[in-house]
């Protein structure tokens, strides 16, 4: 972005107009004639730099919860199953290679395909197990159930889909929570 910004101002620049030859002298007649084309130019630049950050910003994985409030667990069914889900109905998954209590396995692209579950975790009155949450690197709060850390999966587009159930992918198994009673 910056470099288009530099471009752009070279090509709008007096000795670029001045009849210099190189690229960008038929740019610079150009805009030569517009007035206030430089400012125009670093607005611009600014500005799709700006929507750029804000962008880059938000692509990174998408969070089980967000703004790191409570991660509502509730059931669902997959088939004839009944599963642990988000909120939002996606289901609930634990991650063999997470072996050390208190502590995920499951960073960098692992994590971009299996997101975390964040927040501070609380669970619809009746599903058993014990929920609290882990500190990640980053400083978010994973929920657990039982002392396993939970994710989601990116393949999983909605209530009733467990894609990721039983796949032996980023170093370990990953398995859905059945949930009974």
């Amino acid at each position: 972005m910056a470099a288009f910004a530099v471009l752009g101002l070279f090509a709008v620049s007096p000795q670029a107009a001045a009849g210099s030859r190189g690229p960008g002298q038929g740019l610079a007649r150009l805009l030569a004639g517009i007035p206030m084309a430089r400012t125009l130019v670093a607005v611009v630049s600014v500005v799709a730099l700006v929507l750029l950050l804000i962008a880059e910003a938000g692509a990174g994985p998408a969070a089980a919860t967000a703004g790191g409030g409570a991660a509502a667990l509730k059931t669902g069914k997959v088939g004839s199953v009944t599963v642990l889900t988000t909120a939002s109905g996606l289901t609930v998954y634990t991650f063999a290679a997470d072996t050390t209590p208190g502590k995920s396995s499951c960073y960098g692209s692992c994590a971009a395909y299996w997101p975390p579950v964040t927040g501070s975790g609380s669970a619809a009155a009746g599903i058993p197990g014990t929920f609290a949450t882990i500190t990640r690197t980053d400083g978010t709060k994973q929920v657990t159930w039982n002392g396993h850390p939970l994710y989601t999966y990116v393949g999983d587009h909605g209530p009733g889909t467990a894609t990721g159930n039983n796949l032996n992918i980023n170093g370990g198994l990953w398995k859905e929570i059945t949930v009974s009673g």
